[in-house]
This record gives C-alpha cells, structure tokens and sequence, in this order.
C-alpha cells in the first residue's frame, strides 16, 4: 500500500491549533518516548518540520517546539513531516523536500552549514540527503551551497566597496585564501580580476545601458 503524500497548506502566521508544551510533553520529546505516539505530534519552527514524539531526531530547542493535538493540524500550520519518523504515515515528496532545504541554503548561506548539520535538521542521514538532493538538483547540497555563496558574493563585489577578505566573510567563507580559491575554480577569475573587469568603461556602459 501507498503511502499518503503530503501537500503543504498555506503558510500562516498564527498556529491556532497548536497545544501548550508541558513538561510532560516536552519529558517525553526529550527521552522518544513512543507510548506517546498518536497523543500529540511536536513542532520545530526553525526548521518548519513536524515529527511523533518519539523521533530520534536531535532535541530541539524547548523555545522553538510547538505541540499539535494531530498531524492535519501542523500541516494547516504550515508545517513538513518528518522525512525520518513520518508522522501519521505522512511522506513528502522528494522534489517538494529538497527545494526547502535548497530554500534554507539560500536564506542562511552566510552561516556555517554542513552535511551534517542539514542532515541532523532533516532528521535524514547523510547518504540519503546526499543521494537525494543530488538527483534532484544535478548538485551535491556542498556544491549548491558554494553556488550561492559564489553568486551573492559576485553581487557584493560588483555594488559594494568591501574588500575581497570582507565579501567572502559576509558569504559565508572566512578564509580569504580559500575564498578566492573557490571563486576562481567557479567563476575562472580571481574576485579582484571580476571586479576590475566590472570597473573597465566598456563594462559600466552596458550596465548602463541595461537599466535603461
């Protein structure tokens, strides 16, 4: 038997639904407590993820968990189930599960990110994040990440007047030398020579020109 696929409902700002966390609840989130399976479902917000109590997934924080009476009612919340526990038999499509962490990248690539670190938040293992996001998007989720790091900093080097060592820092990679090994190998100059390049008079009268 097929499992149910999940659609994802409109985002809200309020979760009307949402229960209140006691102890008890947050007790048994804490120790995977599977006697409380069906009872109530649990939700991260920075993830935007929904898990059974009894997920194996890391403990989130006690500030960012939200408690729901039933699965519909994270769903109408806005929230994603589980890719690890499946709460209520609920399976995302992969498609729709790796374009948000691909959405995740975008909004906190000037953070450290790993593997692992996207793994532990998806509540996936390595292989299978790596495999699947792959598939997906023709890239390893390393690989999509140096991509908009490489991308944001073109943006900062061609409007601002940070120096080369700033840009990388504010994308996410400190090491200057590494940064401009990075760029270099991605976009086949080095960050100064981009921007040079962006400097020369032939090249500012046709931004010129595109913003007519």
């Amino acid at each position: 038997m097929e499992e149910p696929v999940w659609t994802p409902a409109a985002k809200q700002t309020e979760t009307p639904d949402a229960e209140c966390l006691t102890d008890a609840k947050w007790s048994a989130i804490v120790n995977s407590d599977a006697g409380q399976d069906g009872r109530f479902y649990y939700s991260v917000s920075t993830t935007r993820i929904f898990c059974r109590p009894s997920c194996r997934s890391r403990t989130p924080k006690r500030e960012n968990v939200r408690v729901f009476g039933s699965a519909a009612a994270a769903v109408a919340a806005g929230y994603r189930p589980c890719k690890r526990c499946k709460p209520d038999g609920l399976r995302m499509p992969d498609e729709e599960w790796v374009n948000a962490i691909a959405e995740s990248i975008r909004a906190h690539y000037p953070e450290r990110i790993t593997l692992q670190s996207l793994a532990e938040e998806q509540h996936v293992s390595l292989f299978h994040l790596q495999r699947t996001f792959k598939r997906i998007r023709g890239a390893t989720p390393a690989e999509y990440l140096i991509g908009v790091r490489i991308e944001a900093a073109k943006g900062l080097l061609r409007e601002s007047r940070y120096t080369v060592a700033e840009v990388g820092a504010r994308v996410g990679i400190s090491n200057a030398a590494h940064f401009a090994t990075v760029f270099l190998k991605t976009v086949g100059r080095s960050p100064s020579q981009y921007r040079q390049e962006l400097a020369t008079p032939s090249n500012r009268k046709a931004g010129e020109d595109n913003h007519d």
